[in-house]
Parts: C-alpha cells; structure tokens; sequence
C-alpha cells in the first residue's frame, strides 16, 4: 500500500518550533491551527483506510519515509509513537499484528537533508547572496531524489514474492520508474489480485 502522507507537528523533531514559528507568521495562529487540523483528519481517514485492508499481516513488510536503515527500527517507531506522531503509532499497531517494519532511508542522505533544512530554515528572510537560495533549492531537489532511488533499492531488495508492501511516504517522493517490474503496484480501493507476485499496494491515485 503505497500511501501518500502528510508529516504531523509531532514528525518535525527538533525543528517543530521553527516550522510552526515560519507557518505562523504567513498563516497565523488560526492558520496553524487549522492545518494541525486537517492533518490529524488526514491520518484518521488513513487508519481507518488501513484497518479496512484483509491483509496478511505475517506477510505485510512497513517502509516509511524518515526511518533511516540502521537496524533500530522498532525502537524508533516506537519512540515516535509515544512522542505522538500518528504516522508511527499506526505503523506500530500494524507491528502488533505481525507486520515487519524496514529501514527504508539512507541515514547519510536523512542526515543530509536535515542539515540542508536548518540551514534554510535559518536563513529565511535574510538577506543572501545571488543565487544562494536558487543553490539551496536544487540541492534539496537532488537530495530528493537519491532519496526515492535508495527507498526503490531497499523495496527491490527486500520484498519478497507472495509479500505486501506498506509505504508511507510524503507527497513530494516519486518513485515512479524506479521500481522493477515484477513489483506490482496497485492503488488501495480496487481490488486486488491474488497475491501471485510481490505487490505494493498505492493508496492516492
């Protein structure tokens, strides 16, 4: 199930004071508010969506956008769960049911990215030198997609046939083309066939 996700205030870390600070002052405080709002919306609509699925859950594999490839993966879910991240709390109630979560990133590149974002987190509404901002842009792009060719990799790594992928992923990833093609990817809502090859099912389309 490939599952287009918007990141909670809870998913930001470090960097939710700033985020919220940024929002605020375009949107204001009713405009922040209104956006935790919805988000939280989005993500009853997904478990709902999620519970709703017949799956085997001994033969569901959980990768998700942010979980880095370390092999501490369950500690960190749960982590995020109690700091109240719905993304993570879901992904460990589908955990309970027998589901295997997978380190889906490239820590190197989450690294990465996270620098670049307090960078630019930082220097918005400063004064930069030409270009700087246009450089700062391109390097986030580049970043994004090494990000989607190694998500791809660890898919086609790991996912066996006869097995359900689970993917939650922000709306900014593609990975189109990038996935073999014995990797079947169908939308949540139709039905699916029997599980003759690998499937990943994509919610969103």
């Amino acid at each position: 199930m490939w599952i287009p996700i918007i990141h909670t205030e809870a998913d930001l870390g470090s960097m939710k004071a700033s985020v919220r600070r940024l929002y605020v002052r375009r949107a204001g405080e009713r405009g922040w508010d209104r956006r935790v709002k919805a988000v939280e919306d989005i993500w009853r609509t997904i478990r709902a969506q999620v519970q709703a699925l017949k799956l085997d859950y001994s033969r569901v594999r959980l990768y998700q956008d942010g979980l880095p490839n370390c092999g501490h993966e369950p500690e960190i879910v749960k982590g995020l769960a109690q700091s109240g991240s719905q993304n993570h709390q879901l992904l460990q109630e589908l955990m309970e049911k027998g589901a295997t979560v997978m380190g889906t990133e490239s820590p190197e590149l989450l690294l990465e990215e996270y620098q670049l974002a307090r960078k630019t987190l930082g220097t918005l509404g400063a004064s930069q030198p030409d270009g700087q901002e246009r450089l700062q842009r391109e390097r986030s792009l580049l970043i994004l997609e090494k990000r989607d060719r190694y998500i791809a990799e660890r898919i086609s790594q790991t996912l066996k046939p006869g097995e359900t992928g689970v993917l939650f992923l922000g709306m900014l990833h593609s990975l189109d083309g990038l996935l073999p093609q014995e990797v079947e990817v169908t939308c949540l809502g139709q039905i699916p066939r029997p599980p003759q090859r690998t499937r990943v099912v994509r919610s969103g389309c």
